[in-house]
């Protein structure tokens, strides 16, 4: 059973920062972040894509930086600059195959 547990979400300032995580019961080759508000659909965030592969979302190119841990089982997302329209749920998913997994996923709010 792949687990995928998400930390970090909060409630933020305009211009502020927060860092999430997501930890993995096994390692992933693909694996990053994606986010959705209600009414809308989950739209990549930005997800190590494989082999030295990253995309990131243009609307957050230069503010966000993702990360990940030597043993490909934890990726973190750094959140800088923060803004009222990226308030949304952030879902990790990883992917094997076939198969995608995803994170219950972690509420983020900016607002002053």
């Amino acid at each position: 059973q792949v687990q995928l547990v998400e930390s970090g979400g909060g409630l933020v300032q305009p211009g502020g920062s927060l860092r999430l995580s997501c930890a993995a019961s096994r390692s992933f080759n693909v694996m990053g972040w994606y986010r959705q508000v209600p009414g809308k659909e989950r739209e990549l965030v930005a997800m190590f894509a494989g082999g030295n592969n990253i995309r990131y979302a243009d609307s957050v190119k230069g503010r966000f930086t993702i990360s990940r841990d030597k043993a490909q089982t934890t990726v973190s997302l750094q959140m800088n600059s923060l803004k009222p329209e990226d308030t949304a749920v952030y879902y990790c998913k990883a992917i094997s195959g076939p198969l995608n997994y995803w994170g219950q996923g972690t509420q983020v709010t900016v607002s002053s």
